[in-house]
């Protein structure tokens, strides 16, 4: 099935009985992590937390943090089921006869049909924020370990172009919080991310980017999806969903994000501007060091009514990304 966004996946979850809701306050500042990594490893459900300390903003954590949960976030029985019908659409070959090409129009049609969709209005712009308003404070952003250099944005959605083709791309790249208007952009060279960005430093140009939090869980996963070179992660989200993704344009730079999702922070980095960032703590159970990542400069905010935030915390396995 396809979930229309984050609200219809926690539903289901609940439902389920793979959620639990947490109404008591919790500080974003180490203490929901504590909560959320003693739950993971005792396998426990996704937990939403609704009075984080000092914001109006629920926390969406450990969604991700079972098979179980996993299949259901994707629509399958089994998660093994993604790679084999993504194995099944990259096999298409165009066909050298007439004939062929003709018994190939409906499956060619079925894959035109989960292209992106562009829309003009959308639940992520019911709020917007501009200039000074545009401040990350406003989100209950994690600090999730004691040495952690600062809070991090943990489950960003970073959408990129490239400058000389426009070929989109989504990744997802931890976003440590410097101040109330700038964050790191956690990228390493291979990344396709990192590879846009040099390709704008190379031109002396201003990147324009988009980091989005939450939406149907398919097209979250999609930003982490191993797929090949070039392909478009909105086109694999919706090949997956057997149904385009809603895309709108953002509100002051010019990249497109998917219309449902929860949090929209839309920006810009600058050609050779680096911050230190770090440490974090990271998957091997030790802090990685700290060192020089691009900034990410805020130009605007945009959410749904009443937005809910999702974060994951990386640490020792398991955990909710491993």
């Amino acid at each position: 099935m396809a979930y229309k966004d984050l609200r219809d996946f926690i539903a289901r979850l609940e439902k389920e009985g793979e959620l639990r809701r947490i109404n008591l306050p919790l500080s974003p500042m180490l203490e929901i992590t504590e909560v959320a990594d003693r739950t993971v490893k005792l396998g426990g459900p996704a937990l939403l937390i609704e009075q984080p300390t000092g914001y109006d903003i629920p926390v969406l954590i450990n969604a991700f943090g079972s098979e179980r949960r996993m299949a259901m976030a994707l629509g399958v029985e089994r998660v093994e089921e993604i790679a084999e019908r993504f194995e099944s659409l990259i096999k298409i070959k165009p066909p050298e006869s007439w004939i062929g090409k003709m018994r190939m129009l409906p499956q060619l049609a079925n894959l035109a049909s989960v292209f992106p969709k562009k829309v003009k209005t959308a639940p992520c712009q019911e709020v917007v924020h501009l200039g000074e308003d545009a401040s990350l404070d406003r989100l209950p952003i994690l600090k999730c370990w004691p040495d952690d250099g600062g809070r991090f944005i943990t489950l960003p959605m970073v959408f990129t172009s490239d400058p000389e083709t426009g070929t989109r791309n989504v990744g997802m790249y931890r976003m440590q919080v410097f101040d109330s208007r700038t964050t790191g952009m956690h990228w390493h060279a291979h990344k396709v991310g990192a590879r846009h960005y040099a390709a704008y430093e190379r031109l002396g140009r201003r990147m324009e980017a988009a980091a989005v939090l939450g939406g149907d869980p398919v097209v979250m996963y999609s930003a982490t999806a191993p797929l090949p070179e070039d392909f478009d992660e909105m086109v694999f989200a919706g090949f997956i969903r057997s149904e385009p993704v809603e895309m709108v344009k953002c509100v002051t730079v010019d990249v497109e994000v998917p219309a449902q999702a929860e949090i929209v922070i839309e920006g810009y980095l600058d050609p050779g501007e680096r911050r230190i960032e770090g440490p974090f703590g990271d998957h091997t159970g030790y802090y990685s060091l700290p060192d020089e990542y691009p900034v990410f400069h805020v130009t605007a905010i945009t959410h749904r009514n009443k937005p809910i935030y999702p974060a994951t915390i990386v640490g020792k396995p398991p955990m909710e990304d491993c």
